[in-house]
């Protein structure tokens, strides 16, 4: 495209003009940012302002520039403020601008672009370009701009270079434009100009057109050998140039953004790892079982598996581990996923009849986490033994431990301190307690004396990379995405904690404010971040762990995004997740407290005890409780003693032996009372920064609020509302913008966020602007005064679902709460009858129906949902498809599908019936193209069978 031998003096130019389409406020203008210094050298401040017009009804921004002949440059647009803030940027990547070859000094090129919006870089990512679509592109780009585009010399004539990006083509698809004048076949279909594929998606071709023609209309279609021709939707293009000025450009590029299609929407289905079920597996599902899952998938239509958490979480070395969300390493893969028959092609006989005695035994109901561990790791370490020394001196494994020792030396060295010592507790490690490289490369050595147990987690991580990534690559070759799951958190007796203790702070535990899961709020016990010290290296630790999952993934849920925007922050001594406070966020000041007549901080921020309030929550026993656990330091007036002044103290003396008899059989109740007493506060003060406070969630709910004089009511209920809803959102969308742009940055996943809960007015409009995909939970609506979500009216940038792992499934939901049955019979089905008492195939269709027809771009169901559409998979009771209690922080994460994956492949009626659904809802799925030829060739069979008899008659 460009002559970069051109022998033209440096001080040859041309004029480049740029021209956008956008819409702006008062106060905001564009400016170009690009990588040269005529366009700021990267510097935003510095770029070139544009400046508005009007033509017709549209605002167009415009900047001029003089470059030499031969400039090349990458630039995207900003909007900013009068300062030349950032307000906003351009998603996908950076465009770039070169000159054609033959351009002659002082002509003139303009570039006509549109704004790059965030869901148009969407199908950009590795989901579709790599998965979906990946057999839709040309392999060998072309060049658009060729050296005979001066071939038509006349000056009344104009170079026009059509750009178009088709990211969702189809295989054997070629891009055309057509339009009104004769170079574009004067909109004949057959006659129009066939554009080049010149990589990344985009389609081009110049066509060169007399001034006259103007203004051209025109429209780009694609032709496919299956399809036949496809317009795209919308109006007319339309080039109009301004032939009364002094500079006519003799070139203009044309930068049409997307091909403007049906918005493509897909259907995927979700099931944690551990519940799948397959006649291989050894009690729990396996990376290898991804295999019939995907294959599965593909028979019935969906494009989508998705997995909860899959990383290594043996912090406890018992059944606690099952909680997905609470990892070991955010790098290492989880031993429970291994299939050990596939460790060695030369298994001995009986090893052989030791996996079989096993599969026979773990093959229950639910997941029997600590059997099923004990028995993979046991067989793994037999299979290692006999072959160890092939394996680690082999070139694939050699290349795995290069390529991965940053984090695999480290979680390996840290598997064998936690089963040395005992513990995951890395602080109970002596001399080993604060990491070292030094005492890393010292204990991983070759000549240490526990080389071999190092060496058996390099093993077992080495086969789930090559079993997960078969798995992964077979996905790919189904066009199936897999789609993983990103945690928020991380234990904190976890390999990362050791290893950058710096990135969090440990003082601290993560969590949720009361909302629709819980109404006590959520404590995960994760430490929170140290966003500050993460920024110091660009957050490499996030970019490591996205590029570490992009290995196997092509999308993935990105868990409690809010807490990118904030984190609800708990003291580590907390058991609940009631009393916390946002971090970041702007705290309530002594001063401005004193200003509002509000000066009893003692009151307010201690535990509000009284008699009467003793006697109402613990009756008679209230004495009993109050010698124990309280000290009267005025008249009526009560406070905790230093043994049980925090919740994690109350747990702990309320198990202590010589006690338990005083409340014996009532150990709950006291201990709900007790918490009740602890969390009886208004304001939480700061414990790192004195003269600081936080509102008390629901503070008004506390007695402490009820016995305030109402002068202090009414301050507090306005302070509580604006810490709450209002002076955040600002600081709270930086801070989303700082941390988010870099994550999303960090692969070429598809991302989506998990926005549930307590939704800040701020996430929304960020998540639009960063092209992240929210969740929508029909049951959980997230718009004010609707008790049920209505799917038909959810964004297009969302996923939608019946129920999700957090909550229970779409059967057990309708059997728990009658008169919400009756209203959403009559509300959403729209019938009088009386509704089933069980959630019966039809209304199952309709609900699972209701969701594929939603704008939706992906409608992703838990599997238990859809087996529900058949009345031979609901007999195991309902509540047992549940896969997690977010009101219980020790649930057990056990469920397993009661079907194999082998027996739902031969159920040819279900596969159809979930097909037809997905079909008729308009929802690509991966074997169109396959269904479309099994058509054709029965449509030729057919008309030859025809052509037969009536030759015979």
């Amino acid at each position: 495209m460009v002559n970069l031998g051109s022998k033209k003096s440096p001080l040859s130019s041309v004029i480049l003009i740029f021209r956008i389409p956008y819409y702006t406020q008062w106060g905001q203008s564009l400016l170009i940012s690009g990588s040269e210094p005529v366009l700021g050298a990267g510097n935003v401040k510095q770029g070139l302002g544009l400046v508005p017009f009007h033509q017709g009804e549209e605002l167009i921004w415009h900047g001029k520039i003089s470059v030499p002949i031969g400039f090349q440059c990458e630039y995207c647009y900003y909007l900013v403020d009068d300062n030349r803030n950032i307000l906003r940027w351009e998603a996908g990547k950076k465009r770039k601008v070169s000159l054609p070859e033959g351009i002659k000094e002082g002509e003139v090129m303009e570039i006509h672009d549109l704004w790059q919006a965030a869901s148009e870089a969407l199908f950009l990512k590795s989901a579709f370009k790599t998965v979906i679509f990946r057999g839709g592109l040309n392999s060998d780009p072309e060049c658009p701009f060729g050296t005979n585009q001066r071939e038509d010399n006349q000056e009344d004539s104009i170079v026009v270079l059509f750009k178009i990006s088709c990211p969702t083509i189809e295989e054997e698809t070629s891009v055309y434009v057509t339009g009104s004048v004769s170079q574009l076949g004067q909109w004949r279909i057959e006659d129009g100009l066939k554009l080049n594929y010149t990589g990344e998606s985009i389609w081009e071709s110049y066509s060169i057109v007399r001034k006259v023609d103007f203004p051209i209309k025109y429209k780009y279609y694609q032709s496919c050998n299956q399809r036949g021709a496809s317009m795209e939707i919308g109006p007319y293009r339309e080039l109009a140039l301004d032939m009364t000025s002094g500079s006519i450009p003799k070139y203009v590029a044309l930068a049409d953004g997307s091909f403007r299609a049906i918005p493509w929407r897909g259907a995927g289905i979700a099931i944690p790892m551990f519940s799948v079920r397959s006649n291989d597996d050894l009690g729990v599902g396996e990376f290898l079982d991804l295999k019939p899952l995907v294959d599965w998938a593909v028979e019935t239509g969906f494009h989508l598996v998705q997995l909860l958490p899959i990383n290594d979480t043996s912090v406890h070395g018992m059944w606690w581990d099952s909680y997905p969300y609470s990892s070991l390493s955010v790098f290492a893969l989880h031993p429970l996923y291994l299939r050990v028959q596939a460790l060695s092609e030369k298994i001995p006989l009986d090893l052989k009849k030791e996996i079989l005695l096993e599969k026979e035994r773990l093959d229950r109901k639910d997941v029997d986490y600590e059997a099923t561990m004990a028995a993979k790791l046991a067989i793994a370490k037999k299979i290692f033994n006999l072959e160890k020394d092939e394996i680690l001196n082999s070139s694939p494994f050699l290349k795995f431990l290069s390529d991965n020792e940053e984090w695999l030396k480290p979680y390996a060295t840290f598997c064998f301190l936690r089963d040395f010592f005992g513990t995951s507790d890395h602080s109970q490690w002596g001399r080993f307690a604060q990491f070292s490289k030094e005492k890393l490369e010292k204990l991983s050595s070759k000549d240490s004396l526990h080389y071999d147990v190092i060496c058996f987690h390099y093993y077992i991580q080495y086969h789930l990379h090559l079993q997960l990534s078969d798995a992964a690559a077979y996905a790919r070759r189904k066009k199936v995405v897999l789609k993983g799951d990103l945690p928020i958190g991380v234990d904190r007796n976890s390999v990362d904690t050791w290893v950058h203790p710096n990135l969090f702070r440990m003082n601290t535990s993560t969590g949720a404010p009361p909302d629709y899961f819980d109404k006590n709020g959520q404590n995960w016990g994760f430490p929170t971040y140290n966003w500050e010290e993460m920024s110091k290296d660009n957050y490499a630790w996030w970019r490591a762990r996205l590029t570490q999952m992009a290995k196997y993934f092509s999308a993935y849920r990105i868990d409690h995004i809010l807490g990118f925007f904030r984190i609800w922050e708990l003291p580590d001594h907390a058991a609940t997740g009631l009393v916390g406070k946002f971090r970041p966020s702007i705290a309530l000041s002594q001063e401005e407290l004193e200003r509002e007549g509000v000066w009893d901080f003692d009151r307010l921020s201690r535990p509000y005890i009284r008699q009467n309030i003793l006697q109402v929550k613990f009756g008679a026993n209230w004495t009993v409780i109050a010698s124990c656990f309280l000290n009267e330091y005025a008249k009526q007036c009560y406070e905790f003693k230093d043994d049980c002044n925090t919740e994690k103290k109350i747990i702990e003396k309320l198990g202590l032996r010589a006690e338990k008899s005083l409340w014996a059989g009532n150990e709950v109740e006291v201990q709900r009372g007790l918490f009740d007493l602890l969390q009886n506060i208004v304001l939480i003060r700061d414990p790192e920064e004195q003269g600081k406070f936080y509102p008390r969630f629901n503070l008004e709910d506390t007695s402490s609020f009820q016995d305030l004089d109402d002068h202090s009511k009414n301050v507090l209920k306005q302070l509580y509302y604006d810490y709450y809803f209002h002076r955040q959102e600002n600081l709270w969308r930086q801070n989303a913008l700082k941390t988010l742009p870099v994550l999303l940055g960090s692969s070429d996943m598809l991302a989506c966020g998990e926005d549930l809960g307590l939704i800040p007015s701020c996430v929304h409009p960020v998540m639009q602007e960063l092209g992240l995909i929210g969740l929508r939970i029909q049951r959980m609506p997230s718009e004010p005064g609707l008790e049920f979500g209505i799917p038909s009216q959810y964004s297009y940038m969302t996923v939608c679902a019946p129920s999700c792992h957090d909550c229970s499934t779409m059967r057990a939901w309708w059997e728990e709460d009658e008169e919400r049955r009756y209203r959403f019979y009559e509300n959403v089905i729209g019938s009088n009858d009386e509704p089933p008492s069980q959630c019966t195939p039809e209304v199952a269709n309709f609900i699972i129906n209701q969701h594929l027809l939603a704008p939706s771009m992906w409608a992703i169901f838990p599997l238990q949902d859809l087996l529900a559409l058949r009345e031979e998979y609901t007999n195991r009771p309902a509540m047992e498809e549940t896969i997690n209690d977010p009101t219980n922080p020790k649930h057990y994460w056990r469920y397993r599908v009661h079907v194999s994956l082998e027996s739902l492949l031969r159920d040819e009626d279900l596969k159809i019936s979930i097909k037809e659904l997905v079909i008729s809802s308009g929802r690509s799925y991966p074997n169109f193209e396959a269904e479309i030829k099994k058509k054709k060739q029965v449509e030729n069979i057919q008309s030859k069978i025809s052509s037969i008899q009536f030759n015979g008659d």
